[in-house]
């Protein structure tokens, strides 16, 4: 887990880096003064349509590319590997297609917000060029999975994205552009980044297009194009069902109901962020222990991820719930934000329980058995979307936390089910209970010693406490073996 452990830690410092760029991003999007709730949503949207255009649009390619690189170098030149040149011409496809059905059915979508949404209506094509340039960078994204170099494509994308946005943001807030041009720079914000990591991959002589057909790609083609074709309903379907929230509520309870669901969705998605990082780093190093049939390898890794991710989303949850009803009242965020209080909770449940179950979905995409992965998608699909418009409708975005609570739980048991019976994979032991034990605790002690305590002080008091419980036990425990490797390495190197 050496590679794995030593990229996930510059990525998730990359990425926290990001997140602190995001938070001051988030803040003035959301203070007294700033961006209307409506605008602010607005942006929430672009995310969301593209994350659904985007998953249209990549006819499943991208996990074809981190499936079969290592084919493709154990076999070929650096400079006669085609895969990127077919993978990149069926994404330009991909959005032909999408931009043509996008311009059919602009009629029907638009009905379906006009009314208390119009702003999504006023700037429907700039989502496009959104769309696009996440769909081109994603792509290249899995490349750089592949290749086990996630560390520059993790920067652009959870980092420097943010400090693109943070310039617009700021020539918006001191009211150097008007609302309007905020928003079409913001949409081509995706194919900048794009841009940039192209150029580095082509500098460093990592990217080649060969336009004639390889030998790996003429043996392997029919067995590509099958993962590919459930591959694509998989991610289609995990897609939608990822962001259907935010177009229920759009056309149901208005746009500015979005926003506080977007804000909500960003301080739970904070919980994120590690295995984000380890997802990443971990495709290519998967794939290639799946090839070598190192079975021992993929059971020590995904044992390893459950336990890893869950301490750290305990860890990051726990300071996240002590302090966010005070955090918005010392920052000044509009008042109307407050009602997203209870969402981050159910939220922040879904996402503890998807980190405790660690890299469940990339053992199944990277073994020869991820067509399971496009049947639990669809079971997934079915469960959540009937039941995700139902709970709007009735109990609002509360609601749709709710729903993402059941639907999440029962997607990862059936995983979690799967690789147990099947591989007699079972990552969790008595240091699971221990884990969340301790966090309870470690929680209960911090809230009850300063619940009296309000303003920075009370949030700055509750995190060390909290914080430092939490490492203790860590060590104390031995919860993890992976921070006493972590502590020996930095003392090592600290001594020289």
């Amino acid at each position: 887990m050496g590679t794995i452990r030593k990229q996930t830690i510059i990525s998730s410092l990359l990425v926290y880096i990001g997140f602190f760029i995001g938070a001051i991003n988030m803040y003035i999007y959301t203070k007294d003064g700033s961006f209307t709730l409506e605008q602010f949503a607005l942006t929430r949207i672009f995310f969301d349509f593209a994350q659904n255009m985007y998953a249209f649009g990549a006819l499943g390619v991208i996990p074809v590319i981190y499936k079969f690189y290592p084919y493709y170098k154990d076999n070929l030149e650096k400079h006669k590997i085609d895969l990127m040149t077919w993978g990149m011409l069926a994404a330009l496809l991909g959005f032909i297609l999408v931009l043509l059905a996008g311009w059919y059915f602009r009629p029907v979508f638009e009905a379906q917000f006009y009314e208390k949404s119009k702003l999504i209506v006023d700037y429907y094509y700039l989502m496009f060029p959104f769309a696009l340039g996440m769909l081109f960078f994603s792509v290249l994204e899995g490349f750089c999975w592949a290749l086990q170099k996630t560390v520059f494509s993790n920067f652009l994308k959870e980092t420097g994205l943010r400090i693109f946005t943070s310039v617009l943001i700021a020539l918006y807030y001191f009211k150097l552009i008007p609302f309007e041009s905020f928003i079409f720079f913001f949409a081509f914000l995706y194919l900048l980044i794009f841009v940039i990591l192209a150029t580095y991959l082509y500098s460093t002589q990592q990217l080649h297009f060969p336009t004639t057909i390889s030998k790996v790609t003429k043996k392997f083609w029919k067995k590509m194009l099958g993962m590919q074709v459930l591959i694509y309903s998989g991610t289609v379907i995990a897609s939608i069902a990822a962001t259907i929230d935010s177009f229920i509520i759009a056309k149901f309870q208005g746009l500015a109901v979005v926003g506080v669901f977007g804000l909500a969705q960003y301080a739970a998605n904070l919980i994120q962020v590690p295995q984000r990082s380890i997802q990443a780093i971990s495709a290519g190093v998967l794939s290639r222990a799946w090839k070598d049939k190192d079975l021992n390898e993929i059971k020590r890794i995904y044992k390893r991820s459950c336990i890893n991710l869950l301490i750290m989303a305990l860890f990051i949850f726990g300071n996240l719930w002590l302090n966010v009803a005070d955090g918005m009242r010392v920052l000044h965020i509009q008042k109307e934000y407050e009602a997203g209080l209870g969402t981050i909770f159910i939220l922040g449940m879904v996402r503890i329980i998807d980190a405790g179950t660690g890299l469940n979905a990339m053992v199944i995409n990277t073994s020869t058995y991820w067509r399971f992965d496009f049947i639990s998608g669809v079971i997934l699909l079915a469960f959540r979307l009937p039941l995700t418009y139902y709970l709007i409708m009735h109990y609002g975005i509360i609601g749709s936390a709710f729903a993402e609570l059941f639907a999440y739980s029962l997607y990862n048991f059936i995983r979690f089910e799967f690789l147990r019976r099947k591989f007699k994979m079972q990552p969790f032991d008595v240091k699971t209970i221990l884990a969340i034990g301790v966090s309870i605790g470690a929680f209960g002690i911090s809230y009850l010693f300063f619940q009296d305590m309000h303003g920075w002080a009370g949030i700055i008091l509750r995190s060390i406490l909290f914080s430092g419980l939490m490492v203790l036990a860590i060590f104390k425990l031995k919860l993890t073996p992976d921070a006493g490797q972590l502590y020996h390495n930095f003392m090592l190197r600290f001594k020289k």
